[in-house]
């Protein structure tokens, strides 16, 4: 028990990972939606997504050429879906917070790609 509660600790204990957490709790995304938020390379991006992944915060599931990002219906661990419930009403009023979440909600995978119809 110990370690699921460390994993997910750690997980969340980055700035870069919160805010992908909040940034799902808006809506699912791709890994290159989440690279255009938090203006990263997709390497680092897809590194935190792991950890997070790891610890029972995020989900993903493949869509044809995409793989979407979204936060867990049944969280794996209690201590997952304990901090999810939390993070829904922290940080919401923090700038960096409000800048992600206000681009990230302005974000097209079909528009940064030039890859859909």
């Amino acid at each position: 028990m110990l370690k699921e509660y460390l994993k997910v600790m750690k997980a969340l204990s980055d700035g870069n990972r919160t805010k992908i957490v909040k940034m799902l709790a808006l809506k699912e995304m791709c890994v290159c939606e989440m690279q255009a938020a938090l203006k990263m390379a997709q390497p680092s991006v897809s590194k935190h997504l792991k950890i997070l992944e790891e610890a029972g915060l995020v989900e993903s599931r493949k869509d044809g050429m995409w793989v979407n990002y979204s936060l867990p219906k049944k969280p794996e661990t209690s201590y997952a879906k304990h901090m999810l419930e939390i993070l829904g009403d922290w940080l919401d009023d923090d700038r960096e917070i409000k800048n992600t979440a206000l681009l990230a909600r302005t974000l097209d995978r079909c528009e940064l790609t030039g890859r859909c119809g």
